[in-house]
C-alpha cells in the first residue's frame, strides 16, 4: 500500500513540473523594453482616466452643491412668509382681544384664539407637506444624478 502511495506521488508530481514548465514557457514575460513601455503606456492611461474622473465628480459635486443651495434657499423664504403672516396673525388677534373689539359675528378673544389656533394648525400641515414634498424631490434629482435647475 505505502508502494502505491509514492508511485501516485511520483506520477503526480511529475505531471505537475510538466504543466508548470508549460505555464512557464508560454506565460514568459516580454523583453525589458517592451515590458517598461506597456507599464509606461498604462500607467499615462490611468492617469488620464483619473484626471477625468475627479474633473466629473467635481462638476457634480458643485452642481448638487448648488441645487441644494437653491432649494434650501427656497424652503427657507418660504418658511419665512408663512411665520410672517402667522405673527402678523396672532399680533392682530391679540390687539382684538386686548381692546375688546368685537367682529361682526360678535366673537369672544377665545373663540378668536381658538379659530386662530385651527388656522395654523391647518397652514402649519400644509407647510410641513410643502418643505417634505421639496426634500423628496431633492433626494430623488440626486439619487437620479440629475440636478434640478
Amino acid at each position: 500500500m505505502a508502494d502505491t502511495n509514492s508511485k501516485d506521488f511520483l506520477i503526480g508530481t511529475l505531471i505537475g513540473g510538466i504543466a508548470g514548465a508549460c505555464a512557464a514557457l508560454l506565460l514568459a514575460p516580454k523583453s525589458g523594453s517592451e515590458l517598461r513601455t506597456d507599464i509606461t503606456d498604462s500607467t499615462k492611461s490611468a492617469t488620464t482616466r483619473t484626471s477625468d474622473f475627479t474633473s466629473t465628480a467635481y462638476d457634480k459635486g458643485s452642481q448638487w452643491a448648488s441645487t441644494a443651495k437653491e432649494k434650501s434657499s427656497t424652503i427657507a423664504k418660504s418658511v419665512s412668509e408663512n411665520s410672517n403672516e402667522f405673527y402678523d396673525r396672532v399680533k392682530s388677534a391679540a390687539s382684538d382681544a386686548a381692546g375688546n373689539v368685537k367682529s361682526d359675528s360678535e366673537k369672544t378673544a377665545d373663540e378668536l384664539a381658538d379659530e386662530l389656533t385651527e388656522e395654523l394648525e391647518h397652514a402649519d400641515s400644509e407647510q410641513s407637506s410643502k418643505i417634505k414634498s421639496e426634500v423628496e424631490k431633492l433626494q430623488s434629482d440626486l439619487n437620479n444624478n440629475k440636478p434640478s435647475n
